[in-house]
């Protein structure tokens, strides 16, 4: 049996066919609807031309009544415009808001942009901020971002001028870890521990401050090419982080991760932002998290310059 061909109304006529049910007259729903009596006439006519059927007799003086048809059809209708009217992207807004792509890398965004966010988005409501995440170590960032959060050498990859923060790095563990190693009493008894590992950052500045200079890079354990990966291992007790004060702070205060010896050494890499297109939204967004990061800086300061 072929297919009966589908007899779709426009959306007008049916907006002018539910006017008309609710409002009992042309005239009253040319008004709710700012369009002419005429016109709104001639779209109901047309919708019961495309059903063949009439919706709506007159009764004078009452004006109109829906037809039997018309009951049975009236509650689809509606159903129909009440789903189309629930869509996000049909539902008049406010004036409409900026959107700023922000490339981060991944634990700096998870550690110190997430959590702050809510503050940027209470100051700038205009501004509707999309987050992505770049690959550090293999230099690939979001082409289409219009600022970036990089992670590298200074000067190099970042300018002294880019810098968001001053990082410290020091020795994390977390406490079950510890329990099952005898105490440390020195930074010597830290490499009886298995010691956590990345490219991103070696042991060798924290070591020879330490007086620990002839002591070598771990090279057992996996290699975790992230710095969230590291401090994922170290919570999971799988070895001891060399961490940044800064992304460790919360696992710091929740007593979650310890930190064995008050001495710490300056990340040699650090977190830099860049403006890749300026606009307002960018300018308020690098401010605010300059600003947040001067907070966290002078937080490292006292934890242990």
């Amino acid at each position: 049996m072929p297919q009966r061909p589908i007899r779709l109304p426009s959306l007008d006529a049916l907006l002018a066919f539910d006017a008309v049910a609710r409002c009992g007259s042309f005239e009253a729903a040319a008004a709710k609807l700012a369009l002419s009596a005429s016109a709104v006439a001639k779209r109901v006519a047309g919708l019961e031309e495309r059903l063949d059927q009439p919706l709506f007799v007159r009764q004078p003086p009452r004006g109109l009544a829906l037809t039997p048809a018309g009951h049975e059809y009236l509650p689809q209708v509606r159903q129909a415009l009440a789903l189309l009217q629930a869509m996000p992207l049909h539902q008049r807004a406010g004036p409409r808001r900026e959107r700023l792509r922000v490339s981060s890398t991944p634990t700096f965004a998870r550690q110190l942009i997430v959590p702050a966010l809510p503050g940027f988005t209470a100051a700038q409501p205009d501004v509707e901020v999309e987050l992505t995440l770049s690959v550090p170590l293999l230099a690939e960032g979001d082409a289409g971002a219009d600022v970036e959060i990089r992670h590298g050498a200074v000067p190099g990859d970042i300018t002294a001028a880019q810098v968001l923060l001053h990082d410290r790095l020091t020795p994390l563990a977390s406490p079950a870890l510890l329990a099952g190693h005898a105490p440390l009493q020195t930074p010597a008894d830290l490499l009886a521990l298995p010691l956590l590992r990345t490219p991103l950052q070696p042991w060798a500045p924290w070591l020879r401050a330490a007086g620990l200079a002839d002591a070598a890079e771990p090279d057992d354990g996996p290699r975790l090419v992230d710095l969230g990966l590291v401090l994922a291992a170290a919570l999971a007790g799988q070895g001891v982080a060399l961490a940044r004060l800064s992304l460790a702070r919360h696992e710091l205060a929740e007593g979650r991760l310890v930190q064995p010896f008050a001495l710490t050494v300056p990340a040699e890499r650090h977190y830099g932002l860049l403006i890749h297109r300026p606009s307002p939204a960018a300018e308020a967004f690098a401010a605010w998290l300059q600003q947040h990061c001067r907070a966290l800086d002078a937080e490292n300061s006292s934890a242990g310059a």
